[in-house]
């Protein structure tokens, strides 16, 4: 779990409601059901026009990395590609078979499987590197539904707070409903506001700073491939790891 994520978001809006409760304010004001519904559902909406359900769906599935990053040991992965290494050099590369049912990930298993089966460098450098560039293209389209979603959201609040003013216009007659009526209005600017910069946006920039992370590691992964699957030096796949430390 990431404290540090479920802190920020209970601060931000912590803050806001206690701003709004030392101004004299009451929460019920800012519970207004339709409002919720023009905001949120209209910017689902749009988000989904954009990026298509694929994408729309893997970018929600993210979300929990903000809440559960992915956790790597990268000392510990870079001992193991070492131990890898040695074992390649001294054993013989199909010896390497043994450890494909450890590979935690597909990305692994793959490289382990490509230089056992003795593909050379260069072909097993450019499958490694489709990959990653795959990976990345996909996740980064999935997590750009978060930047998406804080651009429209204000927009839209604001769609929703004319919306409300439309109403407040219709009873004119009755000029005891209309300080209420334009209070509730500017509450779906609220809720576009604040989604859009409490939780969407900040959303956002955090998944594509994992999946920059996750990317960073499926590089070492490849870049310590090559040199097991030519038989190198264990010295010489350390020092190749070491600009990753």
């Amino acid at each position: 779990m990431d404290w540090a994520s479920l802190a920020g978001i209970v601060l931000a809006l912590a803050g806001i409601l206690l701003g709004h409760r030392l101004e004299g304010g009451h929460f019920g004001a800012l519970v207004q059901p339709a409002a919720f519904c023009i905001v949120f559902i209209g910017t689902v909406g749009a988000v989904m026009l954009q990026s298509g359900m694929t994408s729309f769906i893997q970018g929600i599935r993210l979300a929990r990395w903000v809440f559960q990053p992915p956790r790597h040991d990268q000392a510990a992965l870079m001992q193991q590609m070492q131990f890898w290494g040695r074992k390649a050099r001294r054993e013989g590369l199909l010896t390497l078979e043994t450890l494909l049912k450890e590979a935690r990930d597909p990305f692994t298993a793959k490289g382990l499987r490509l230089a056992v089966d003795g593909v050379d460098v260069a072909t097993l450098r450019s499958i490694m590197d489709v990959e990653i560039n795959t990976y990345e293209r996909r996740q980064r389209q999935a997590a750009r539904i978060w930047d998406a979603a804080g651009g429209y959201s204000p927009t839209i609040g604001i769609l929703g707070a004319v919306l409300g003013l439309i109403h407040v216009m219709e009873r004119l007659s009755d000029p005891g409903t209309l300080g209420p009526g334009i209070a509730v209005a500017f509450v779906a600017t609220i809720y576009g506001v604040g989604f859009a910069n409490l939780l969407f946006l900040p959303i956002g920039s955090k998944l594509k700073t994992l999946i920059s992370d996750e990317v960073a590691r499926m590089e070492m992964l490849a870049d310590a491939f090559c040199p097991i699957a030519e038989g190198a030096n264990a010295n010489v796949l350390e020092e190749q790891l070491t600009a990753y430390r």
